[in-house]
């Protein structure tokens, strides 16, 4: 028969893993990371003490260990809200650690039980992971592969299920036991499905901080940091995807090109990092006034393009007013990246002395035509661009 203590070693030895895993990421930041190898050192720690109970320090073993595996799971539940974007601190499962503390006193010395002990820890754990489980279907960011927060999903409702269960078992008194670590093959199964969900579910978090690093490095490959609009690279093949679904379904695309004006006075009079400011500036604009299916891709330097699907060229032209009313108006607001410092001069040429300072831009639409390519289509865009420019800028002109 295999002894219970086994178990508790093989985990030991796989959460000091996971830790060493864990610990070679925190270098990258990855929010949560540092949560989890909190929860996994005092895991290995409560598991150490809980295979000592049979040298008879209830104290520590039972107690100690208890609170501290309670604690640790709670760490984990805290990793994982910091990881998906929540606030981290969770009140209600620190008060369940508590509980977990005064019940384990209380069933060991006031009223020995080990039935009922086993019952509340094993409902304490079951929640948690059920909370865990719940958090990565719920959270997962669009787009990413599934296969990671599924598997933390499945291992975490997997151990929910197995602590729940041995808790009802335990609670109604159907199993009669005196020690925890007992060598019966059903309390065999019961550790082995409640303690090894911690190694699983460490695999999980390495998953999890690995897609995330890898999501990182897909947006600096395809995302421009300053504005956030996609890469020239990114954007092209994007809307080449685009257009070929457009073209399939037989609805209409617009494409725009944008151009701030006057960028380069920007960066000759106030420096380049005023300009990296007014892009950026100009990038936060953008992105509150595009829908989720629109593309939004800088070109090089202060050219930008928005690729606007089923929509008609004449909304697609009152949609780029707007933007472009809008980037001048928060820029009257003084709510600008450029706050603190002069006002950037909107015109720098004698014909172009308007009173107000904003930055403003130009752009040139057009509407996807039969047998239209996507090279053809910027060319008309950009074509219409310049008209604008000619017409004296802040504008939006239709090829």
């Amino acid at each position: 028969m295999l002894d219970p203590v086994n178990i508790l070693l093989v985990t030991v030895l796989s959460s000091i893993m996971s830790l060493a895993i864990l610990g070679s990421l925190r270098p990258a930041a990855i929010p949560g990371v540092s949560r989890w190898i909190g929860a996994y050192v005092w895991a290995s720690v409560a598991l150490v003490l809980t295979g000592m109970q049979r040298l008879g320090v209830p104290f520590i073993t039972i107690l100690v260990s208890n609170t501290l595996l309670a604690m640790a799971v709670t760490r984990v539940l805290e990793g994982c809200r910091e990881f998906f974007g929540l606030r981290p601190r969770a009140p209600l499962a620190w008060a369940g650690c508590a509980l977990v503390a005064a019940g384990s006193a209380w069933w060991c010395w006031a009223q020995p039980s080990l039935g009922a002990r086993i019952a509340l820890v094993s409902a304490f754990h079951a929640s948690i992971y059920a909370v865990v489980g719940w958090m990565a279907l719920r959270y997962r960011p669009p787009g990413r592969p599934v296969y990671s927060y599924r598997f933390v999903t499945t291992s975490a409702w997997l151990g929910g299920c197995a602590h729940g269960l041995r808790g009802v078992v335990y609670g109604a008194g159907l199993v009669e036991q005196t020690t925890l670590l007992a060598a019966t093959p059903l309390n065999v199964v019961w550790l082995a499905l409640g303690i090894l969900v911690l190694p699983s579910l460490s695999i999980g978090m390495v998953l999890l901080a690995h897609d995330r690093m890898a999501e990182r490095l897909e947006r600096l490959a395809n995302r421009d940091e300053l504005t956030g609009a996609l890469t020239r690279r990114a954007f092209l093949a994007q809307a080449l995807a685009l257009l070929d679904t457009a073209r399939a379904k037989g609805t209409p695309v617009v494409l725009a090109i944008v151009d701030i004006d006057h960028f380069k006075g920007i960066n000759d009079h106030y420096g380049h990092a005023a300009g990296d400011r007014a892009l950026a500036h100009f990038g936060r604009v953008v992105a509150t006034g595009v829908r989720e299916s629109d593309l939004f891709g800088r070109l090089g330097g202060e050219e930008f393009a928005l690729l606007l699907p089923a929509i008609s060229r004449e909304d697609a032209v009152v949609r780029l007013d707007a933007l472009r009313v809008a980037a001048l108006a928060v820029r009257r607001g003084g709510d600008t990246p450029l706050q603190g410092q002069e006002s950037l001069p909107a015109h720098l040429s004698q014909e172009e002395t308007a009173p107000h300072a904003g930055l403003t831009f130009s752009a040139g639409v057009d509407i996807l035509q039969i047998g239209d390519t996507l090279a053809n289509l910027m060319a008309r865009a950009d074509a219409a661009l310049y008209e604008a420019k000619t017409r004296g800028r802040d504008r939006v002109v239709t090829a």
